[in-house]
């Protein structure tokens, strides 16, 4: 009875126990998976962010960051990474992500750009911890964004994009966003964000720029575009495009109702553009090299890049100072070189020259923080005449390489002195050669490579099989032998010496004395031998 009575009660508490393992597990799914979404997130985690640092490629770094949020910024993304490598080095990890954690620099929001489901769910789920949001890429319109198939270069694979954000927003923590470029018909460029929040995208930053206004041929971004994506959708809204001043900050909500608007070029020239004001270009260089000897390490090419936005009106004059930025290799040299730059502009103020003309039509004194606007396009040239097309402000036209017949009826200045050079090259797009991708990454391969790769993959591959690429010009193979041959041949030495050192020893050691004892027997002997034989003859 008491045997039955231990049975029937152990196995009551092992239901007890496998009931409440269950309901916390229950209980923690659903807390996993109860993230925030849209507004909600945008209202709680974003904490209702209007002022946005647009990710932008080695600019947007940690200490770039911390600079403009000082200043008014209130969210920050990080500059753009390739989800391929940096689920597969660990070293792009941590120099990228994970060494830049900081308590200060939140919200933020991780980019990445990436052309496979699975790849760009892995590096996501590798960064969530790091960050309050993934947003995917879809609005690089660069040349290498076109070679590696990602960025805007993505816009009309619906399916595909469909696919990767669907698969992101079931997996991940942390919700999913987008940026994007939008299409020249507004009606396309609203069913096309109303796929991605279907698909569950949580938040959408607008660019109001088609893929091919980029470089001189930017010219001006669409708000119209931007309001009816706002209007359509029911999730947050980020407005990208012709921010220059907090004026146009606030006349971009206004004007399109959107959550927030993101900054880029603008926060490159003036950090403290969110707070309204345009300080002198030394004092907000001066705080930034202040932050990046606070947070090391920074790479130095990337703070040379600030110095040089920064500086940008002042070194159109200084041009000896700008040859000596561009060639210094420390931090130190950096600051030194910004120091006289300062002291050049306080000794013209000094002078008046504050109140004279503004150089180069500038609204403000060189030394002020203010935007870089671009000069609008040339008129395209064909064979050194010039062409009496007229150029759009609002939406810039591409320029046609090449006739119907595929001749180049159109070169600008740069393919013009190409063709000088070279009469026979050829500018045709469809008869250049296509890249050949690399087996591993997806970036364009060397041509001849021994293992078919480009030229990071064909190095860490050089490295792991002791080998040589004589097109990447690596030479681990080469070095190893030598490295041994070097090796075996101090060996060899070492033995030869040890030998010599043994021959030294044994000649120079001295030689035992002799005995006298022993000699005195050997006399006696002698003697007594000839004594012997006298007998003997006697």
């Amino acid at each position: 009875e008491v045997s039955h009575r231990y049975y029937f009660a152990t196995a009551l508490s092992w239901k007890v126990l496998r009931l409440e393992y269950s309901t916390n597990i229950i209980v923690l799914q659903s807390a996993v998976m109860a993230k925030l979404q849209g507004f909600e997130f945008w209202r709680k985690t974003l904490k209702e962010a209007r002022f946005v640092v647009a990710p932008m490629v080695d600019q947007s770094e940690l200490a770039w960051r911390l600079l403009s949020r000082r200043h008014g910024a209130q969210l920050c993304y990080t500059p753009m990474l390739h989800a391929q490598v940096f689920v597969r080095d660990a070293n792009y990890r941590r120099e990228n992500l994970y060494n830049e954690v900081s308590e200060e620099d939140r919200p933020l929001i991780t980019q990445f750009c990436a052309n496979d489901p699975e790849v760009f769910l892995q590096a996501a789920l590798l960064a969530q911890d790091y960050c309050d949001a993934i947003d995917l890429n879809l609005g690089c319109p660069q040349m290498i964004a076109k070679r590696g198939h990602y960025g805007v270069f993505l816009q009309d694979e619906w399916e595909l994009l469909e696919k990767m954000v669907r698969l992101a927003n079931e997996k991940l923590s942390v919700p999913i966003t987008c940026k994007i470029r939008v299409f020249k018909e507004i009606e396309k460029t609203v069913h096309y964000a109303q796929m991605l929040e279907k698909a569950g995208c949580q938040l959408l930053t607008v660019h109001g720029r088609t893929k091919d206004q980029k470089g001189a041929m930017t010219g001006i971004a669409s708000w119209e575009h931007i309001k009816a994506v706002q209007k359509a959708v029911n999730i947050p809204v980020f407005a990208n495009g012709n921010i220059q001043h907090l004026s146009d900050v606030l006349r971009c909500i206004q004007e399109t109702g959107v959550q927030g608007v993101m900054s880029a070029e603008g926060n490159l020239h003036n950090p403290a553009l969110f707070e309204g004001c345009s300080p002198p270009v030394w004092e907000m260089a001066e705080e930034y090299l202040e932050v990046v000897k606070q947070r090391p390490p920074c790479t130095l090419s990337y703070v040379r890049a600030h110095l040089f936005k920064l500086w940008h009106h002042t070194l159109q004059i200084h041009h000896d100072l700008r040859e000596d930025l561009a060639k210094v290799k420390t931090l130190e040299g950096l600051a030194d070189v910004s120091k006289q730059l300062r002291l050049r502009c306080q000794e013209e103020i000094a002078k008046g020259k504050d109140v004279e003309e503004k150089e180069g039509g500038l609204p403000l004194p060189h030394w002020i923080c203010q935007p870089y606007v671009r000069p609008a396009p040339k008129e395209p040239v064909a064979n050194g005449t010039s062409q009496g097309s007229e150029v759009k402000k609002t939406m810039c036209q591409k320029r046609a390489l090449e006739d119907s017949d595929g001749i180049a009826d159109t070169l600008s200045k740069n393919k013009q002195k190409k063709r000088s050079r070279n009469p026979n090259k050829n500018f045709c797009p469809e008869q250049k050669p296509k890249y050949i991708k690399c087996e591993q990454c997806g970036n364009p391969k060397g041509n001849k490579c021994v293992f078919n790769l480009c030229r990071g993959c064909c190095k860490k591959m050089s490295y792991k099989e002791v080998a040589d690429c004589p097109s990447h010009g690596l030479r681990f193979k080469t070095k190893a032998e030598k490295q041994k041959a070097e090796e075996d041949e101090r060996r060899e030495d070492e033995r030869k010496e040890g030998l010599a050192t043994e021959t030294e020893r044994s000649s120079s050691s001295p030689q035992p004395l002799p005995d006298p004892s022993a000699s005195l027997l050997e006399l006696e002997a002698d003697v007594g031998l000839v004594l012997s034989a006298s007998i003997l003859e006697v």
